[in-house]
């Protein structure tokens, strides 16, 4: 079987500190139910800056500077640990926020988004100097006295955007009565489009890939655009792909919470195996309502707000190159309705399906990126180590199946597993994080298996109690690259010469030449 290609993925985080008051839940529910809390009145004083979150060794890892070994290297907590800050990564970058606010303007097309003019005067001489500005976004870049902005904030309920904070633009209500397009949702959905774009343009400069030859884009974040007829029709996907000039690309967004990502992974796999699409985007972007999500554990504790910045990604799902690793979409793992809802049931059927499939053990997948969160967020939360807890969980499998002895669980753990380092954004940490490295991994490192796991919480919704979970198998490429056969009507030009000569000679025949 001819199996698609992982053939490239992007990472972007956004620091984002003033967000983390105005827009992040834990922080807007604290100001509703305790306005007067020391929490909230001393929350700068923990924001970590922009060169501290470059120096952060989880998001170098994120962005591809680090590799998880060389994360493992440097401990298990890294709140006191830097490295070399730099914004720009193998796979991505980190983005300040006054670039950000910009984007979110560039976003805009609405009339929705208003700058006030010193700061928009100030951000577009800046961002002539990044790559991730196209030019004609600059043209977007405009302000307002800001006048306009205060009387928007404080008569027509837009939402504020501040930046050290001071106030230097807001986002306006798309409709007098519908609460899914007030400010805050449209803020919300805007923040998603603008972080998703910047993780899908860094894509297109880490890939090379030609924009006009992307097919089809899915986008997998949490949140949900609509309106008050239809709350999450979307299309987050086609939003994305217009302002990073994928113009013969179509799409739609999936939603699954955590598991989305890996649902996605599939999904455009799928397609691409089928023949539907030659080249498959998959992106994500990030959601401020999660930012210092577990704040006031990591201030009671003495640490900084760890949640400080928006994750986003980016996969490119292509046709077999004969290099890049191949996607086993017949070795997929999957969390049924009747599986049962223990973490163990879970684990399992997501684990020992696939591999039950193709025979193997669970010693012979070389990695598994399971819900790659970052310890130093969860652990003071009282969450615990994620990752670690599901590698425990796969050596249990593992040693009930008898590919592995009970003493050597340490060992599984040490070689399969992998430190966390994904922020906190819900869908970003469950297998995303991994698919980056593994391209690597798969190709000019010595690893021949890996396998993506996503679960996500159905019970948030509310509207069950079941888990969702599906996982799926990636695999070094053997070497073949797919080819066109004539079934798909590509016929060679000898075999079209050939038919043509025979079919003249047939033609005079019959006229008795």
């Amino acid at each position: 079987m001819n199996y698609p290609v992982l053939k490239s993925a992007a990472y972007a985080l956004v620091h984002t500190p003033d967000m983390i008051l105005h827009n992040g839940t834990t922080q807007t529910t604290e100001a509703i139910v305790n306005p007067g809390s020391e929490y909230l009145k001393n929350i700068r004083a923990s924001y970590r800056s922009y060169e501290d979150v470059l120096a952060y060794p989880p998001n170098q890892t994120y962005i591809g500077n680090i590799t998880p070994e060389e994360l493992k290297a440097l401990g298990k907590t890294w709140t006191d640990v830097k490295v070399e800050a730099k914004r720009q990564g193998k796979m991505g970058e980190i983005v300040p926020q006054d670039e950000f606010i910009a984007m979110i303007k560039v976003s805009d097309v609405f009339g929705l988004v208003i700058l006030e003019e010193k700061f928009a005067t100030g951000i577009k001489e800046k961002c002539k100097e990044s790559d991730l500005f196209y030019p004609k976004d600059l043209e977007k870049i405009t302000g307002a006295h800001i006048s306009e902005i205060e009387k928007a904030v404080n008569e027509e309920h837009a939402e504020p955007m501040y930046q050290d904070d001071v106030l230097v633009g807001c986002v306006k209500k798309a409709h007098d009565v519908d609460v899914n397009l007030n400010a805050h949702v449209i803020f919300e959905n805007l923040v998603v489009k603008a972080s998703g774009i910047i993780a899908f343009r860094n894509l297109i400069s880490k890939s090379g890939v030609n924009p006009a030859e992307i097919d089809f884009v899915i986008e997998c974040s949490e949140e949900a655009c609509g309106d008050m007829n239809q709350r999450g029709g979307g299309n987050f996907a086609k939003a994305i792909a217009e302002l990073c000039d994928a113009t013969n690309a179509t799409g739609c967004d999936i939603r699954g919470f955590c598991a989305a990502p890996t649902h996605s992974l599939i999904t455009a796999a799928s397609m691409v195996q089928a023949g539907t699409y030659d080249n498959v985007v998959i992106v994500a972007g990030g959601a401020t309502a999660k930012l210092g999500m577990n704040g006031k554990d990591h201030v009671k504790k003495g640490l900084p707000i760890l949640e400080d910045v928006l994750g986003a990604f980016a996969v490119l799902i292509s046709k077999n190159d004969g290099i890049n690793p191949i996607i086993r979409t017949d070795l997929v793992g999957k969390h049924t309705v009747g599986t049962g809802s223990s973490p163990q049931a879970v684990m399992n059927a997501l684990i020992s399906m696939p591999l039950q499939k193709a025979g193997l053990k669970v010693t012979d997948v070389d990695k598994y990126s399971v819900e790659m969160q970052n310890p130093d967020v969860t652990k003071p939360a009282g969450a615990g180590d994620v990752p670690e807890g599901n590698y425990k969980m796969i050596a249990a499998i593992g040693v009930k199946r008898g590919d592995l002895e009970r003493t050597g669980i340490n060992d599984f753990m040490e070689k399969h597993g992998m430190p966390g380092w994904a922020p906190t954004q819900g869908h970003i940490p469950s297998g995303a994080p991994y698919l980056g490295f593994s391209i690597d991994d798969l190709t000019t490192g010595d690893m021949n298996r890996a396998m993506i796991v996503g679960k996500g919480s159905l019970f948030l919704g509310r509207m069950t109690n079941l888990f969702d979970g599906v996982s799926i198998i990636l695999e070094r490429n053997p070497g073949t690259k797919e080819e066109k056969s004539s079934e798909s009507g590509d016929i060679s030009v000898e075999i079209k010469k050939a038919v043509a000569e025979a079919m003249r000679e047939f033609a005079a025949q019959l006229l008795g030449k």
